[in-house]
């Protein structure tokens, strides 16, 4: 297993880790309500996925 030589400094190690950067996710309308939802996924507002009624979809976001 490879140990490193010397220990690697503060600013080194912090521009290394400034590449991890994380994106947003994508939206995109739902066809039925017309409200944002994740992609290849069942929207949340009215649990409709490919035309189909998914009612564990409702009842995950609606559960307050």
């Amino acid at each position: 297993m490879a140990v490193p030589k010397r220990k690697m400094s503060r600013s080194n190690t912090r521009a290394r880790r400034s590449q991890w950067k994380t994106t947003a996710a994508t939206l995109s309308t739902c066809p039925n309500c017309k409200g944002d939802k994740l992609s290849h996924s069942a929207c949340p507002t009215c649990g409709v996925y490919k035309g189909r009624l998914y009612a564990e979809a409702q009842r995950t976001v609606h559960a307050d």
